[in-house]
């Protein structure tokens, strides 16, 4: 008994430095870019950390396009798409 009770205060420490520390980032404020469809113009919101993995392999300046999830056309920036 006297072990569980101090896995169980272990438990107890070890949720309560998560919450102080918040080591994986999750209240972090996450960015967010709005992208808008050539073809079907849906938009979607993207988190910004997927944009970068997607430039990984671009050169500078050039631009990330995306499937757009409602008709699988290209999806670019909204700040950069045509206007209707």
């Amino acid at each position: 008994m006297a072990n569980q009770r101090k896995q169980d205060k272990s438990s107890l420490e070890i949720d309560k430095w998560l919450d102080e520390v918040d080591p994986f980032g999750l209240d972090e404020d996450m960015e967010i870019v709005l992208f808008k469809c050539l073809d079907c113009h849906g938009t979607d919101e993207v988190p910004e950390y997927i944009i970068g993995e997607f430039s990984v392999d671009k050169n500078k300046g050039d631009e990330v396009k995306l499937h757009c999830p409602h008709c699988n056309g290209t999806m670019i920036e909204e700040r950069n798409a045509p206007s209707e």
